[in-house]
C-alpha cells in the first residue's frame, strides 16, 4: 500500500510526505516551496528520467548525464489540469540516437506511471537533444 500525506504548516504552506517519509515543502503560492501542480511535473520528469537511465544502462549505452525538463500549459478554467506538456531530454554521452529514442518511447508507452496518468488530460510530446561529449 502506498501512503502520502500533506500537513498544513501556515498560510498556504504544507509539508508533504510519501512512503519514504522524506518531507517536501509545498506552497500554494509558490513562495517557500513548489506548488502541488509543480510537483506533478517534477514527478513526471523524475519518473521518465529514471526509466530512460535504467533502459540505457541495460543497453550498455555510454550515458554520462541526463536532464529532463518540462514546459506545460494548463486549462483556462478550473480545475486547471495540464492540457499540454512538452518534455525535453538532454542526454550526455556517446549514446546512439536510436537507443535514446527507444528508451524515451518505452518510458512514455510502457513504464512511466506518471506519464500514463497525465496523458488522460494532457497531450505529451517530447524532444531529444544528444550531447556526445
Amino acid at each position: 500500500m502506498i501512503h502520502a500525506s500533506a500537513t498544513w504548516k501556515q498560510q498556504c504552506q504544507f509539508e508533504g510526505k510519501g512512503n519514504g517519509g522524506i518531507p517536501v515543502a509545498m506552497d500554494g503560492d509558490g513562495k517557500t516551496g513548489n506548488s502541488p501542480a509543480d510537483l506533478v511535473l517534477i514527478a513526471l520528469c523524475g519518473c521518465t528520467a529514471y526509466d530512460v537511465v535504467s533502459i540505457l544502462q541495460k543497453k550498455r549505452e555510454p550515458l554520462t548525464g541526463l536532464e529532463v525538463s518540462a514546459e506545460a500549459e494548463k486549462a483556462a478554467d478550473t480545475p486547471r489540469v495540464y492540457i499540454s506538456i512538452k518534455l525535453l531530454y538532454r542526454i550526455s554521452g556517446k549514446v546512439a540516437r536510436k537507443a535514446a529514442e527507444d528508451a524515451v518511447r518505452l518510458s512514455e508507452e510502457k513504464y512511466c506511471s506518471v506519464s500514463a496518468m497525465l496523458s488522460k488530460t494532457a497531450r505529451i510530446t517530447y524532444e531529444i537533444q544528444l550531447d556526445s561529449q
